[in-house]
């Protein structure tokens, strides 16, 4: 399929927020159909004749990833936020303030936006007007990450945002024309050698950085430890990779895609740690965790399942720390004369 939609509203032209609603992570996809007819105006897909898409949808198949639901997107977003490497804002800062024709503002494409927590946490941190363009597969998400999109930038600049459904595995060439910066989180890792290509190709080609974070390591370190931690975390690795996605090797294989386009390419470390604080988070992350690993390796079944209980309590009690390692990645693409 090649279809794509799109609509452009300031924020503050947003309606309030939607009522309740109930969406575990076996029903998103049907809670999206559900919902998908009534997105409002501005915040949500909207079809327009002869569109020229710039953003596919991949055909569904048997290792399509599932869709994420909004509530694990919310339990996670305060744990990201601390996670993501402020190190690598200074560069970003700079490179944006430098690039030729921006006098208007930037224009950020925020890839595999999900609920919008990127844009939450990175417009803020930036001077000047802003327009963000989100793209996600998923209407409902586009729906409400439209909703709380931040209305100002830093300085007090005007920050307006755009929806484009489609995914963004497949970018086509002319997808990034016009933007000045790229920004993605935890996207990469379920992205295959051939996306990651595409995708530091098209911002090669537009001359504009990229912030993408959040990918996993492959790394867990749990305190007090377990004799499992290390099966678990290799079978969970070697379901990350299914299907040709990269998992833990994304990060490397990003910094060599961009590399070999002329790029010069920052990471920094960006890990959760978790603690009694955030057990309701750790409580998710170890079922997704475990089950995951399972699912890979079935012969885990009896012995993961004992392993889960005992981590479930030690996490009630408070007794269990977590320390998750992601990596963040700038990549600062040579700039073009065409970037406007």
């Amino acid at each position: 399929m090649t279809s794509e939609t799109t609509t452009t509203t300031p924020v503050g032209a947003i309606p309030a927020q939607p009522g309740p609603r109930d969406v575990t992570d076996a029903g998103v996809g049907r809670e999206s159909e559900q919902v998908s007819s009534e997105v409002i105006a501005g915040a949500g897909p909207v079809v327009r004749p002869g569109e020229r898409a710039t953003v596919r949808l991949r055909e569904a198949g048997p290792e399509e990833p599932p869709r994420y639901a909004p509530e694990w997107l919310e339990l996670r977003e305060s744990a990201d936020a601390v996670a993501r490497a402020h190190d690598l804002l200074d560069p970003l800062r700079i490179r944006l303030a430098n690039l030729p024709g921006k006098a208007g503002g930037v224009v950020v494409h925020d890839l595999g936006c999900g609920t919008g927590s990127m844009g939450r946490w990175l417009a803020p941190r930036l001077d000047g007007a802003q327009h963000w363009i989100l793209h996600d597969r998923d209407p409902y998400l586009l729906h409400f990450a439209a909703v709380a999109s931040p209305r100002a930038a830093a300085d007090g600049s005007r920050v307006t945002v755009e929806t484009r459904r489609g995914d963004v595995a497949r970018l086509t060439p002319d997808a990034l024309i016009g933007a000045s910066l790229v920004t993605a989180s935890a996207l990469l890792d379920v992205l295959t050698r051939e996306e990651v290509d595409v995708l530091a190709e098209a911002c090669a080609g537009a001359g504009c950085p990229a912030l993408l974070t959040l990918s996993v390591a492959g790394r867990v370190d749990l305190t007090p430890s377990h004799p499992l931690d290390a099966e678990i975390t290799e079978a969970f690795n070697a379901h990350q990779r299914r299907g040709g996605m990269l998992g833990p090797d994304a990060v490397t294989a990003a910094c060599e895609a961009f590399a070999d386009r002329g790029a010069t390419v920052k990471v920094h470390p960006s890990p959760w740690r978790l603690g009694p604080d955030e057990k309701a988070l750790t409580e998710q992350w170890l079922r997704g965790w475990v089950g995951a690993a399972v699912e890979q390796r079935p012969e885990l079944a009896e012995r993961a399942e004992a392993y889960l209980a005992e981590r479930l309590a030690a996490n009630a009690a408070g007794e269990l720390r977590v320390l998750l390692h992601h990596s963040d990645l700038l990549a600062l693409a040579r700039p073009t004369g065409g970037t406007s």
